[in-house]
């Protein structure tokens, strides 16, 4: 599989990326041993770069699959601490679990964040900083779904890493549409920061649209820098290496079974604005008593249309 080098950094990654968030208990809430086998097999398979963040709660899984393989990634942590405590305690704790002596990247976890991010949360940003001074994290950078926030981490003198949303669908960009953002990726690109791009099937409401989505984010990066796809099994990972390599995958587009899918409401990040409703052909989803979007799975076509509707990205496929 081709490496990158990720902007100014000098790590040196694989174009696929193994998100791990879809493992957590966020999601799927697989056993330790059993996601650990499936980022093993990854490993094993030539792919050197593994995201996580603080909240996806999978320290322990990515650590098993180390002893496993005996390989040691990338790895790539998050954190949505505003304070300079909360950030240090974040970094001792993925120092800890994952039993590393430094983080190869960590980032500011601002999905939503405004352009105030760097002022809003400037002790985690200080804290940050300090530990790349002191060799414990090699990177720093900002995961954003945000048009504008991608545009201000461009020219920030302090960021190096930049992990933005894209999609050819549009779902989940904030401050913009596709094109703002691919120009903002571009702009981060021509002044040296890494990236590489998550939820390129939009969270999963584009799996049934893989090879056209997965054709589209190839096209965008062309070979500049990685995708990171979340899987959450061996056959996952092997489809995904397929294409990568470019391989037909034909047949494993025609054997995936797109009815097994389950949608959440991400409780946390709805407000309530209904949009999901309107967009139901099959009137599954209603307000619960704290107007929050709540899915009838028994009704549920598993369309995916909700995800597509909704413009915070608070429904995902799980």
């Amino acid at each position: 599989m081709r490496r990158v080098v990720l902007g100014k950094t000098g790590i040196e990654v694989t174009e696929l990326c193994f998100g791990s968030l879809p493992m957590g208990p966020l999601q799927k809430n697989m056993p330790v041993e059993e996601a650990a086998e499936v980022i093993a097999h990854a490993l094993e398979q030539g792919i050197n770069f593994v995201d996580t963040a603080q909240g996806y709660k999978t320290y322990p899984h990515i650590r098993r699959a180390m002893d496993i393989s005996g390989i040691v990634p990338i790895i790539a942590s998050k954190s949505h601490a505003l304070s300079y405590d909360d950030m240090k305690m974040a970094i001792e704790q993925a120092l800890e679990a994952l039993d590393l002596p430094h983080l190869d990247i960590f980032y500011l976890h601002a999905p939503r964040a405004s352009t105030d991010v760097f002022n809003e949360r400037s002790g985690a940003f200080k804290c940050l900083l300090e530990y790349r001074e002191k060799g414990k994290i090699k990177a720093v950078g900002i995961s954003t779904h945000a048009v504008d926030v991608t545009n201000l981490a461009a020219t920030h003198p302090e960021i190096d890493m930049v992990y933005p949303i894209l999609n050819r669908q549009s779902l989940g960009i904030l401050t913009g549409t596709r094109e703002d953002m691919e120009n903002a990726i571009n702009k981060c690109h021509e002044n040296g920061k890494g990236l590489y791009l998550m939820k390129v099937l939009g969270g999963g409401g584009l799996i049934g649209e893989y090879k056209q989505s997965m054709d589209y984010a190839m096209g965008f990066t062309a070979s500049r820098f990685p995708i990171s796809m979340g899987m959450v099994t061996k056959a996952e990972v092997d489809m995904n290496l397929k294409y990568f390599r470019g391989e037909d995958i034909s047949n494993e587009i025609a054997n995936t079974k797109l009815t097994n899918k389950t949608f959440a409401v991400f409780r946390s990040v709805c407000t309530g604005c209904k949009k999901c409703i309107e967009a139901c052909p099959n009137h599954a989803i209603s307000m619960d008593s704290e107007s929050i979007a709540d899915i009838d799975a028994a009704n549920c076509l598993g369309c995916g249309y909700c995800i597509g509707a909704c413009p915070r990205l608070a429904i995902r496929l799980t």
